[in-house]
């Protein structure tokens, strides 16, 4: 899988810290990318929660009792999930491999949810990545696993742990196949309060940023529309006059507008086109001194 054109992406939502949203943005971009009129192929890496597969099962069934039609992504490793906890890791592995070629014959997009764990096929996903997006909580709880800070200071000590592993595949990848991977930060569920906290927050993202090279952007916030409409398999991008099973408001208004400006972040949909088209130039990738330097 790691020797794929620039077209079809493989679009990897990644982050060892649990909660912070990867799969919430993962279904989001999926339906947005669908809409768009891409073919889009998913797997789930997350073995234990599957909450991405679930979500689409879950819209498979609400519009079959509903009489409607949506688009779908092709599924692949949607076997079940015990028995893909069985195998080993390099039968995982092995599969994962087989699952992404066969994935990207058919799709102009992949996108891969991975667990809040470092695990071999997150890893192989992040190797295999062309797009990583990265949710993070406006906290510094979850910007730990990114940027260790000094705790008397808070000004930013080194990298941690996740962003020397993306680190690792970026700096693999260019060595194999003269190919960068794009990272993008996405600053998820942002609160309307603490903005002393956000601006603290903010500025170490941002020196990070500049010493690891990844873009940032603004992700969702912590809307009920977006939890509401999750057991009926559907997004805010999926809301029309024949699919409608909640109540709309204007804050689902707002919360649509909100997933066009996340999905216009990333730079692979054209603004008024229903194809996609090639990303945004990536974030670049910094020199081992440069990640290693205090």
């Amino acid at each position: 899988m790691s020797k794929v054109t620039e077209s079809p992406r493989v679009i990897v939502l990644g982050n060892e810290k649990g909660g912070a949203g990867k799969s919430t943005i993962a279904l989001h971009l999926v339906t947005a990318l669908l809409h768009a009129g891409a073919k889009v192929a998913t797997i789930d890496l997350d073995l234990r929660q599957r909450s991405m597969a679930r979500f689409f099962s879950n819209r498979r069934a609400w519009t079959q009792s509903a009489g409607v039609s949506l688009p779908m992504p092709t599924e692949f490793m949607n076997e079940d999930a015990a028995e893909l906890l069985t195998l080993t890791p390099a039968q995982a592995l092995q599969r994962f491999e087989a699952a992404g070629s066969e994935a990207l014959q058919e799709a102009e997009f992949l996108v891969v949810d991975t667990p809040g764990a470092d695990t071999p096929l997150s890893r192989a996903a992040h190797g295999n990545a062309d797009l990583i997006i990265t949710p993070l909580n406006d906290s510094f709880v979850d910007f730990d696993m990114l940027g260790l800070v000094d705790p008397v200071t808070l000004d930013l000590i080194k990298p941690s742990i996740y962003s020397e592993v993306v680190w690792e595949s970026r700096k693999n990848k260019m060595l194999e196949t003269r190919r960068s991977i794009d990272w993008l930060v996405l600053r998820n569920r942002l609160a309307t309060t603490e903005p002393r906290n956000r601006k603290r927050l903010e500025e170490r993202i941002m020196a990070l940023s500049r010493r690891v090279g990844f873009r940032v952007g603004a992700g969702l916030r912590d809307r009920v529309i977006y939890r509401e409409l999750f057991p009926f398999g559907l997004t805010v991008a999926d809301l029309s006059p024949t699919v409608r099973p909640v109540a709309v408001s204007l804050t689902h208004v707002a919360a649509r507008q909100e997933l066009r400006n996340m999905v216009a972040e990333l730079g692979v949909i054209p603004k008024g086109a229903g194809k996609p088209v090639a990303p945004a130039a990536a974030s670049p990738v910094p020199s081992a001194a440069a990640v290693n330097a205090a």
